[in-house]
């Protein structure tokens, strides 16, 4: 699973406490991530994981599982 790599890009990228990031924690409710926070999380995720996130496919991230799920499913 791909989640301690995710969970330390969303640590990076939008300065939330480690501790906070959980599976099931709410992008926008548990971890306050805002559009501008969202977009860069996506840059750093491709970046890290070396894929491209469709805009459609972001818009479906609600839980820090939905990205990791669709980076278990997509990664190379």
């Amino acid at each position: 699973m791909n989640f301690e790599k995710v969970k330390e890009v969303i640590v990076e990228t939008a300065n939330v406490n480690a501790e906070d990031v959980k599976l099931e924690a709410n992008l926008k409710e548990d971890l306050g991530l805002d559009s501008l926070d969202a977009v860069e999380l996506n840059m750093a995720l491709e970046e890290a994981f070396n894929l491209s996130i469709a805009d459609e496919d972001l818009a479906k991230f609600v839980t820090v599982k939905d990205i990791v799920d669709y980076i278990d499913a997509n990664a190379n």
